[in-house]
């Protein structure tokens, strides 16, 4: 017999498969309902049990604590918690393979405890849990809890208030059942589609600078270069970055080839240089758009200084997307336009904004300015760019014109409503059309802040319209693919607080 056969002969016998246990329900747990399926290969005679459940750093978050040798023959371990009667939202169901287990320490070193975090709970509630633990045989030993935990009361007085304007239907298709508001009262806040809290943590003041990426959030400070990582089990570390030219973080973190886009305060200007940087190797590209513009309009003859303007809020970055059909950035400059260039060389490849504004005064901007063909909207005061699953842009069109122009220069067009819009560019034919809009029938107004992202499954849309009824309100509106609304919810806000934006999440099938 090989050594491999041996050993794992020798694991299935610690894990005491052969009798049976009254006290085990061997049926596995279901991702989409948190029931039984019959069939499953049943786990007989584990000696795996539950020792003890403790609560974590808010209600959302509690660490299970099992205990067996069978621990040392789990393959991996999932859970699922059912939803409140009446939701209509997924159940949350997160699944950890073996090696996630032990790298992130929740597997000890001799494999006969597990401290298991489970995360998205409801507050104030006995929530109804399944465990379900595979073995290298292919059993499952499907363990039922409950976890009662506590109430929650937001200290902001925000996300436990919403006002449901139209509630998520029995039945209902939409691509994605959680979603993240991104925060500048504290760390980020995922919600349910049935407007529930589901998870916040503690220990960030802000997280408007944050992305959540391998299953945690990356979070910039708003007033140093240091960088927070924070797990959905409420773990907390950080590392301090250094520049000699880059104070802070500003606005969003988006993906980028290598690591994370960032736009950045300087010394010299506060809205006008992104990043791309990663924790551990700090700094790996920055774009300077007061001096990539400088250099270009001079090159054309152009006076730079009449448009680059230092001393003034004159570009104001707010977002930028990567590209990958052709190693590009497209960033989102709130005074001015979405501007595409090459990643590598900073060389500009196109512009799309509005015609009227002061921008489009200046020959050699003018020059890479894509029309827009058809009907459509122009971008105005946007923010979130992104690549969709079919590669066009999609932006969350403001409607803000211009707020920093100099004095008696085109500001450009305010609309009264804001809207989405989705482009398909023709940089050779230097054409932009409008393929995709949702403007809610021309009912809201966010004039700053917010965005549109795609689900992860596609074919629906997360809108953020972040700062709506005269910054008083930020509207969270799930629509599907045929622009039916199929939720609106309302939280109170001051500016951009409560949900600068938004970004649909998976937590119904999350892997680690």
């Amino acid at each position: 017999m090989k050594k491999t056969a041996v050993w794992t002969a020798i694991i299935l016998g610690l894990c005491g498969c052969g009798g049976s246990n009254p006290n085990v329900d061997t049926h596995a747990a279901s991702p989409d309902a948190g029931v039984p399926i019959q069939g499953e290969p049943m786990a007989a005679h584990s000696d795996v049990t539950l020792t003890s459940t403790a609560p974590g750093v808010t209600p959302f978050i509690s660490t299970v604590n099992l205990s067996g040798l069978g621990l040392a023959s789990v393959q991996s371990v999932a859970y699922t918690i059912a939803p409140m009667p009446g939701s209509v939202s997924k159940p949350v169901h997160v699944s950890f393979s073996n090696s996630a287990l032990t790298s992130r320490g929740y597997l000890s070193a001799d494999a006969s405890s597990l401290a298991l975090p489970v995360f998205g709970l409801y507050a104030g509630y006995a929530n109804n849990v399944r465990l379900a633990l595979t073995f290298l045989d292919g059993s499952v030993q499907t363990l039922p809890l409950s976890i009662t935990t506590a109430a929650y009361t937001d200290p902001n007085g925000v996300y436990d208030h919403p006002v449901i304007v139209k509630a998520r239907s029995p039945g209902s298709a939409l691509g994605f059942d959680f979603f993240v508001m991104k925060s500048n009262l504290g760390t980020p806040v995922i919600v349910d589609t049935d407007a529930v809290l589901r998870w916040v943590a503690q220990g960030v003041s802000s997280s408007i600078s944050s992305i959540l990426t391998a299953n945690g959030f990356e979070i910039g400070n708003q007033s140093s270069l240091m960088t927070y990582r924070l797990e959905l089990d409420g773990s907390l570390s950080t590392t301090a970055l250094s520049s000699s030219s880059l104070l802070s973080f500003n606005h969003n973190l988006d993906p980028g080839p290598q690591g994370y886009l960032a736009e950045m305060a300087t010394a010299a200007n506060t809205g006008s240089t992104v990043t791309e940087f990663t924790p551990a190797a700090g700094f790996i590209q920055t774009w300077d758009f007061a001096q990539l513009l400088t250099n270009y309009m001079q090159s054309q003859g152009d006076d730079a200084s009449a448009f680059v303007r230092p001393a003034a809020d004159w570009f104001h970055a707010n977002g930028a997307a990567y590209d990958p059909s052709d190693n590009s950035l497209i960033v989102s400059s709130r005074e001015n336009f979405l501007m595409k260039v090459d990643y590598d060389t900073g060389a500009i490849i196109w512009i799309l904004g509005d015609p009227t504004k002061y921008w489009y005064t200046f020959p050699s901007l003018r020059a890479k300015a894509l029309q827009l063909t058809g009907n459509g909207l122009y971008p105005i005061g946007q923010h979130a760019p992104s690549i969709l699953s079919n590669g066009q842009l999609m932006i969350i069109n403001d409607g803000q014109g211009s707020l920093n122009q100099p004095a008696g220069e085109p500001a450009g067009q305010t609309r009264s409503y804001t809207a989405v819009s989705v482009y398909s560019i023709d940089a050779a034919a230097g054409t932009a059309t409008q393929t995709w809009e949702f403007d809610y029938n021309q009912s809201l107004f966010s004039p700053i802040c917010g965005s549109a992202y795609e689900a992860p499954a596609g074919a629906s849309v997360l809108v953020d319209f972040a700062t709506a009824d005269n910054d008083t309100t930020a509207r969270l509106v799930g629509v599907d693919a045929n622009q039916n609304v199929i939720f609106d919810f309302q939280f109170p806000t001051g500016g951009c607080n409560s949900a600068w934006n938004a970004v649909p999440i998976n937590l119904d099938n999350l892997l680690f």
